[in-house]
């Protein structure tokens, strides 16, 4: 007869730790739609979107929001308030968002 133990897990998989730090280098985070008129059929309000930073972008006052495709568009980045998700929920909500 073989013996099962239980053994508490210690750390994460490499791989969820290379997507995290992926994430963190490439300036991921989240952001909340305020503010739509000129693109209702693009952005919903209210709406929590992921957005990466993009140093072209900044340097005109926009920011990389990613869509429910995955795809990444340029939009006003007075248009969006970030939001920091508790660190429980971003896995969660990564998943909802991506």
């Amino acid at each position: 007869m073989k013996r099962t133990a239980s053994v508490a897990k210690t750390s994460r998989s490499p791989a969820s730790s290379q997507r995290r730090s992926k994430l963190a280098r490439s300036g991921a985070m989240y952001v909340m739609c305020v503010y739509n008129k000129h693109n209702p059929a693009s952005l919903q309000l209210r709406k929590v979107y992921r957005a990466m930073r993009d140093a072209e972008g900044e340097k005109h006052g926009y920011i990389r929001v990613i869509d429910e495709d995955g795809e990444g568009y340029l939009y006003p980045k007075r248009h969006f308030v970030e939001v920091a998700l508790p660190r429980t929920l971003t896995r969660t909500a990564r998943k909802a968002l991506v």
